[in-house]
């Protein structure tokens, strides 16, 4: 049976609590649809692509991790834009878009569920942005993992062989993870103390940071890190709403 639109969004909004976070998007619902949602499409980031598939696959809603709309203030609709919002119009389709509130939780987070998957826990919040922590520092139990075993594990958890810099120790105790574009935060893995530090994309500069600082580095690509908290977040609305769900997969290199 369908659940009311304003439901799902409270729900999201009550998990993620976007008004702790001073992000660089708007979060929460970005375009209303019809009232009632019998079947959620989750993505990482709104396309015209994912919205055609999502649509096809007969969604009401649409929850992605990078929304349509950044920065703080209204800008021009430009032909792309029009494109994408009018798939959303013609359908009477919703969007709603967490960022950094996605990222943050330390359950149904994209960093949490990283570390976890990987097999680390004692997990500790990390990263603050404005104040609010958004990535996780966690810990392997024991005398920690081989970093070799660590890479494999990442390429398994995102299908991809990862770029990594092994320049720390042989067994990883402390691993950092920040999804993403997080490379700015591995002045602040390595004043943790951390043995690795994950995140999706690289910077020119890491290379030589890790390897002075003795830690490894592990990129294992911006989409692929972030493909697992809407996921989830999905499968959670499902289960909360008996709602159908459907997590459509637009593959970036990137």
């Amino acid at each position: 049976m369908p659940a009311p639109l304003a439901d799902l969004i409270a729900e999201l909004n009550r998990l993620l609590e976007p008004h702790r976070f001073r992000d660089y998007c708007p979060n929460g619902l970005q375009v209303p649809g019809k009232d009632t949602v019998a079947k959620l499409a989750t993505g990482v980031s709104a396309s015209a692509e994912l919205f055609e598939r999502a649509l096809a696959e007969r969604a009401d809603l649409i929850l992605v991790h990078h929304g349509l709309f950044w920065g703080r203030g209204a800008a021009p609709i430009d032909a792309p834009m029009k494109r994408r919002l009018k798939l959303l119009f013609d359908a009477d389709a919703s969007l709603a878009a967490y960022h950094l509130p996605l990222d943050a939780h330390p359950e149904l987070g994209n960093n949490a569920l990283i570390a976890a998957r990987a097999g680390a826990d004692k997990q500790l919040s990390f990263a603050a942005h404005e104040g609010e922590p958004v990535g996780v520092l966690a810990g392997f139990a024991g005398e920690g993992i081989d970093s070799a075993d660590l890479r494999a594990r990442v390429a398994t958890l995102t299908a991809r062989a990862p770029l990594s810099f092994d320049t720390g120790p042989p067994r990883v105790r402390t691993l950092a993870v920040v999804s993403g574009a997080g490379a700015s935060y591995l002045d602040e893995a390595i004043a943790a103390g951390a043995d690795a530090f994950l995140t999706g994309e690289p910077a020119e500069r890491v290379m030589t940071q890790a390897r002075e600082a003795g830690i490894h580095f592990i990129a294992a690509g911006h989409y692929a890190t972030e493909t697992f908290g809407v996921r989830r977040l999905g499968e959670h609305l499902a289960e909360r709403f008996a709602v159908e769900q459907v997590f459509i997969d637009v593959p970036n290199p990137v």
